[in-house]
């Protein structure tokens, strides 16, 4: 595969990429494409999208004082946790 192939832009702008090059570029439907505008013209290349997971502020807390591993750690984690705005003996957490 290194030849040139034609496609036609069908109404509302769509488009059908040759089979060869799905395959190729392992396309299928529903694969998320990115349209980078370049110099030489438009740059169609395969992306993935992963979900963000937004903590609360208490869950935050929580994680702080779970992940401590050492004495030191826990009052560092414990400061943190007061900057938040939390009383660490208040959040609940497996003390160490």
């Amino acid at each position: 595969m290194g030849g040139v192939e034609t496609i036609k832009v069908g109404k509302r702008g769509t488009v059908v990429i040759p089979v060869a090059l799905r395959q190729k570029y392992n396309i299928d439907a529903g694969t998320l494409l990115m349209a980078e505008s370049r110099d030489e013209g438009i740059l169609l290349r395969p992306t993935a999208v992963f979900p963000v997971e937004i903590y609360a502020p208490e869950r935050k807390a929580q994680f702080l004082l779970n992940t401590a591993v050492t004495p030191e750690d826990y009052a560092w984690a414990a400061e943190e946790v007061r900057k938040l705005g939390f009383d660490p003996d208040r959040v609940s957490h497996d003390k160490r």
